[in-house]
């Protein structure tokens, strides 16, 4: 039997077991029907259980997922989805550019280059070691010389047994390990962005929720998708509209997927976080609600006030909490872990202590994930190879936070000379997708279409 990941009912209620526990809900009695009846927990890192499920089981899943969604939430009032909901929680939104000074020119297309290479790097650093737990990220960068980490994972060297232990990410490690890399292999942390980038030339600013999904639906192959996004395309191909396709029997919408697509949104609009946020907002709640949305929105207004060239990495954090409710998970997760990589050397010590405060969580989930970016760039003050480098040597979801980390680092080193050449040099220039007709597409031409983006009406 075909068993795909992220959508079998009885995969996911497990899921959503964990999701309601975290919200606010109370889904003990509900966990109890479930283990009754032999119900399996939730997968622990892929999304499909080895073993399929009973009819009986299959269809209980679903009423379950049901029920759970009907469900109240004690968190509700203070982590709101709705754009005028989280207005209306920060007191701080930022003010549209031109109210109060003169407007900020686009970044150069340069800059831009940097920010598309530092995505693509941060990336593929990441991808071999993805879905390992950190002990095992720690122990195969030592076993080369590689840690603190500061350059590729490498298989060479590394004792048989290890890999054993701790075996590579078998999809990504053919195409992300030292030996091995030829150009930037596809990935979803950059099919999202080409994805904006058609977003745009299509629809302009203004896009709905509504345009997002038809672009998936005509340009996104739906083995391409994960997670949320899996559970989003599913509910489309079965008539569900936007937003609900963000909360019909989807328990990972409040995880890293959202988060992953806002970089275009905060590039096009430099120095307007406030219009940033917006644009992520539209995109994410096809798939996210709250926290989910949260981690999107932040980012996006993190790179939008990291465009401009005018503000240190600090300062561009700072901006991206103004966007988010102050009293939500993700804003509280965020300070916490900025706090913490401000007042500890070791940034080991700092990973040991997320890991910790936050072990509840999955390992894809947006709050873990945006607090580990933050920190990794506080504690290298927006350095390129440190910020991604502390990015993937935390673990978690590696090449996301490693994509987000180098996104932003490079975007605030301005130029992909700042870059250096072990890193970008073994990209060549040339990513491989398969987004319409960008396979192939070289980091500049990216560069050329986004900044014409940035100065469209």
């Amino acid at each position: 039997m075909l068993r795909l990941t992220w959508v079998q009912p009885e995969d996911l209620l497990g899921h959503e077991l964990h999701q309601a526990s975290q919200d606010g809900r109370a889904p003990s009695a509900i966990a109890s029907r479930w283990r009754a009846a032999g119900g399996p927990e939730a997968p622990l890192l892929a999304g499909a259980s080895p073993t399929p499920a009973s009819p009986y089981l299959r269809i209980l899943a679903k009423d379950l997922l049901d029920e759970l969604a009907d469900l109240p939430s004690k968190l509700a009032e203070h982590e709101p989805t709705s754009l005028t909901k989280i207005r209306t929680h920060c007191p701080d939104w930022p003010t549209q550019p031109g109210a109060l000074s003169a407007p900020v020119s686009a970044p150069t297309q340069a800059r831009l280059e940097a920010a598309w290479l530092g995505r693509a790097v941060g990336c593929l650093l990441g991808k071999p070691v993805e879905k390992l737990p950190l002990q095992g990220i720690r122990a195969l960068a030592q076993a080369t010389g590689n840690w603190p980490l500061h350059t590729w994972f490498t298989a060479r060297g590394v004792p048989d047994d290890l890999k054993t232990t701790y075996p590579w990410n078998k999809r990504s490690a053919p195409t992300s390990l030292a030996e091995n890399i030829d150009g930037m292999p596809e990935d979803d942390d950059l099919n999202y962005p080409l994805l904006n980038i058609l977003l745009l030339q299509r629809h302009g600013r203004n896009f709905t929720t509504a345009d997002v999904a038809r672009l998936w639906l005509d340009e996104l192959p739906a083995g391409r998708t994960f997670t949320a996004e899996r559970i989003a395309y599913r509910n489309l191909l079965t008539g569900i509209d936007p937003p609900r396709t963000a909360r019909h029997r989807n328990p990972f919408r409040e995880w890293i997927g959202a988060l992953i697509r806002a970089d275009v949104h905060g590039w096009t609009n430099p120095g307007d976080p406030a219009a940033a946020a917006e644009q992520a907002h539209r995109d994410a709640t096809l798939t996210h609600t709250a926290n989910g949305v949260y981690a999107a929105m932040f980012t996006a207004a993190t790179i939008a006030a990291a465009a401009t060239g005018t503000h240190d990495v600090h300062a561009c954090l700072h901006t991206g909490l103004t966007v988010v409710p102050p009293a939500s998970r993700l804003a509280q997760a965020v300070r916490h872990a900025v706090r913490l990589a401000r007042t500890t050397p070791d940034f080991d010590a700092v990973v040991d202590e997320l890991h910790t405060t936050h072990r509840a969580y999955h390992w894809v989930h947006a709050i873990p994930n945006t607090a580990l970016i933050a920190a990794a760039l506080t504690h290298a003050d927006g350095d390129f190879s440190g910020s991604l480098c502390r990015a993937v040597s935390g673990g978690w979801d590696t090449d996301s936070n490693g994509a987000t980390a180098g996104s932003i680092a490079g975007l605030l080193a301005g130029d992909p000379l700042a870059l250096p050449d072990r890193w970008t040099t073994p990209l060549k220039n040339r990513l491989a997708t398969s987004i319409a007709d960008f396979n192939g597409i070289g980091f500049d031409t990216l560069a050329h279409l986004t900044h014409r983006e940035t100065r469209r009406p």
